[in-house]
């Protein structure tokens, strides 16, 4: 059994999935979110994480693996312990050297965001190429994967979310308002300005540069959009055709699977020192 994990700015999402049989594929069958613990403890993520598991009655030691994407470095190290002392397991971290079987094709592929690759491995596995996969997160991210399964590259711009502090932090008469689809275009009050401006202006942000893009790489090519808000946004975009909220997540399944064999190495290793201790 697979517990995979994707750290975020915002937000932390685990997965735990059946492993596979030579009959069936991995099936997700948990998944739980929380804030991305930057101010935790090793002892308050360790009973974070494991009242999840108590929480939906899942014994812990069925956990056979581990593997996580991160795109907060400076917690990686307390994701490894808390870890390696509640399971007893090396986590799998998608970083450089591991294998990913998607060549990226950028000025300098070690900068690529290991949320951005993983993304990558699950759409070229569940939807060919080429493909578009925009990422509605704490970042809007657009990443290009060609028919050959190769990451050509994308854009980056500041999420819906971000974007709308900014704007009640430097204005001081605007109020909070939820993020929502408006019921009209035309706002006659204050918050459904706000709403009209901040949900169709990414919406035209999104189909903006998805329609540049398809222009470049064909009518064929595909708009996935995962992430948070991509439910909320999805509807309403000419481009996206697909909405995928478990893509990153079975990315990293997948990146796992890819490297089994460099996991079981380890745990020997592991195991080997441990009894040359022992000894």
């Amino acid at each position: 059994m697979l517990l995979a994990i994707d750290v975020g700015n915002t937000n932390t999402v685990m997965g735990f999935y059946r492993s596979a049989t030579p009959d069936a594929p991995a099936v997700q069958i948990h998944r739980w979110r929380m804030a991305t613990p930057v101010q935790r403890t090793l002892d308050e993520l360790r009973m974070i994480i494991r009242g999840m598991f108590t929480m939906d009655g899942v014994d812990i030691n069925t956990v056979t693996g581990v593997a996580i994407s991160s795109v907060v470095p400076p917690i990686d190290s307390l994701f490894r312990d808390a870890i390696e002392k509640l399971f007893g397991i090396k986590p799998l971290f998608v970083e450089p050297g591991v294998k990913t079987g998607l060549p990226v094709l950028t000025d300098n592929p070690a900068e690529v965001g290991a949320d951005r690759i993983v993304n990558c491995v699950a759409a070229f596995e569940r939807y060919g190429g080429p493909t578009i996969v925009v990422d509605l997160g704490t970042a809007t991210t657009f990443d290009v994967i060609s028919a050959r399964g190769e990451f050509l590259g994308g854009a980056i711009a500041p999420g819906i979310g971000i974007s709308a502090d900014a704007l009640f932090n430097s204005a001081a008469r605007l109020s909070r308002v939820n993020i929502r689809k408006p019921l009209k275009v035309i706002g006659t009050g204050t918050v459904d300005n706000i709403q009209i401006g901040l949900f169709y202006g990414y919406v035209g942000l999104i189909d903006g540069i998805c329609e540049r893009m398809i222009a470049e790489l064909g009518p064929e090519t595909k708009v996935i959009a995962t992430g948070g808000f991509a439910k909320l946004l999805a509807e309403s975009s000419r481009t996206i055709k697909h909405v995928d909220e478990n893509l990153t997540l079975d990315g990293v399944r997948l990146i796992y699977e890819r490297n089994l064999d460099r996991v079981r190495r380890r745990a020997q290793s592991a195991v080997q020192n441990n009894a040359q201790r022992a000894e």
